[in-house]
């Protein structure tokens, strides 16, 4: 009996796709893919009604070094199914994701092979209609399809034709910009702003030649742009404190105006100010924020839960925004962004923490390169009015202290055993056994605690995780000492659990 579940990661497919030295056995097959494939196919089938023979599916890879022979794999599975297949090369999941809405192309489907961020052994699936990313129930039902496929009974190899989807990506970037700038390519509109880009070794490096310096940007300074599957130098990820410290390094040596950094497969990207320090995280949140609500005054962010206070205040207070605070997972922003424009309430976007930005006027998709050619566009404007980047964040604080603690959960039915703590935690603040705290309402994702100014000066969210045995807590104060003072008092509640361990 095939068994593909473990596969399953929420909206993604991933696995280990590389033996290593004391790693994990590959549970990424070949026959894995092949089934996955077909099951897209069968899939794609019943939703858009037509035949096999009839549907279009375009395929990307990332630069991970087993992502040639998954692709090889994919595409004649797909092939043999009956669908034409487009093979696109090395591209970028949102360039696969915008190939369903090519004029020219337009493929009723397309999958691109990406693990994100994660270490080069490992490899995934992400498939896109043009309604977006599937859902987990959509996942979850390819993976029942391809656990029920029969081995082929033609072996013929399919055809197989090559699309230069990238050149089209690319095409779309630079006309963003020209647009938004009042020019054309050829006037060279990024002239005179110099821009260092991190792409860590990932698809991202396509941004730099294709994008910025065909329009004219100095990228002098740039690094790790060629893709390498093996991410010598770091890790490819916005998240990364040494991605991040290296980008901000490159940007303060060439001193130059900005600095964008790309995950892997290029739906993620944070940036550096002129002085070098990291827009991310929540700065990166109010950053788009800025972008996405020029013209839509009042629209409403969507976030995911470990947002700031600080921040929630410049949203609302500041720029005079709608904040909804709501779940960690980049398709639960999204999709609740989508439900909230669905129901009349103006939603111009839906973002991470980790950099995951999608933006109305574009799919709501998130798209790494697409949010870093809004902010590359403001820094050219604000170039010409003698301002930097950091102009606009000015009013936003950080706080004095942020920690994350992340505990493990050794218990058979985690999920259970969770819940269980979150109970109690709640329960703790209802009873008064913490002084000074208060519950966050509304909330729509584990527990949310204030604390007032005698006892932390700040919040705590403990929750469960999306997919694996841990429970993470993040924990801020605005005074010093304040992180320790809340993990204190929480911790005498959460002794009581034998079973949760640091």
């Amino acid at each position: 009996m095939k068994d593909y579940k473990a596969l399953q990661n929420g909206s993604d497919i991933r696995g280990v796709a590389l033996l290593t030295e004391g790693g994990k056995p590959v549970n990424l097959t070949d026959e894995a893919v092949s089934d996955l494939a077909r099951g897209f196919v069968a899939w794609l089938s019943e939703k858009t009604g037509k035949p096999a023979g009839r549907l279009g599916i375009a395929v990307g890879m990332d630069s991970r070094i087993s992502g040639p022979h998954i692709k090889k794999v994919l595409c004649e599975a797909m092939g043999k199914a009956g669908a034409s297949v487009l093979d696109c090369g090395m591209a970028t999941t949102p360039a696969m994701f915008m190939a369903t809405v090519n004029e020219e192309i337009e493929p009723e489907g397309s999958v691109m092979i990406t693990a994100s961020h994660l270490p080069y052994e490992r490899n995934g699936l992400k498939f896109f209609t043009r309604d977006g990313g599937l859902d987990k129930a959509d996942i979850s039902k390819i993976i029942s399809l391809a656990e029920a496929m029969e081995p082929f009974a033609d072996p013929a190899r399919p055809d197989i034709f090559t699309n230069y989807l990238m050149e089209y990506y690319s095409w779309h970037l630079r006309s963003v910009i020209c647009d938004a700038l009042g020019a054309s390519e050829a006037d060279k509109p990024l002239a005179g702003l110099h821009v260092v880009v991190d792409a860590g070794n990932g698809a991202g490096g396509f941004y730099t030649t294709h994008v910025l310096e065909a329009l004219g940007a100095d990228c002098s300074g740039s690094q790790f742009l060629d893709p390498d599957g093996m991410f010598p130098n770091h890790q490819p990820n916005p998240e990364n404190p040494q991605a991040m410290e290296s980008i901000c390094e490159a940007v303060k040596a060439a001193k130059a105006d900005l600095g964008i950094i790309f995950d892997t497969d290029v739906d993620r990207s944070s940036a550096v100010d002129e002085q070098g320090r990291e827009i991310a995280r929540n700065r990166i949140v109010a950053l788009a924020a800025i972008l996405a609500s020029e013209g839509h005054p009042g629209t409403t962010v969507v976030t995911d839960s470990i947002t700031s206070t600080q921040l929630g205040r410049f949203l609302t207070q500041d720029l005079g925004l709608k904040h909804l605070r709501f779940k960690r997972g980049y398709k639960n922003v999204i999709n609740k962004g989508l439900e909230l424009n669905a129901a009349g309430t103006d939603c111009q976007l839906a973002i991470e923490t980790s950099g995951h930005a999608a933006m109305k006027e574009n799919y709501f998709l998130d798209d790494g390169a697409y949010l870093a050619t809004r902010i590359v566009i403001k820094a050219a404007q604000l170039k010409k009015q003698g301002k930097a980047i950091s102009s606009l964040l000015e009013g936003l604080q950080d706080p004095t202290e942020a920690k994350e603690f992340r505990f493990r959960i050794e218990a058979p039915d985690f999920a259970e055993y969770a819940q269980g703590v979150l109970d109690r935690v709640e329960a703790a603040v209802k009873n008064g056994e913490l002084p000074g705290a208060s519950l966050e309402l509304p909330n729509y994702e584990g527990v949310r605690i204030n604390f007032d100014k005698d006892h932390g000066a700040g919040w705590l969210l403990i929750r469960k995780s999306l997919h694996d045995p841990v429970m993470p807590m993040n924990v801020e104060s605005d005074e010093e000492g304040g992180v320790q003072k809340i993990f204190t008092q929480i911790q005498t509640i959460l002794n009581e659990f034998g079973k949760l361990a640091l």
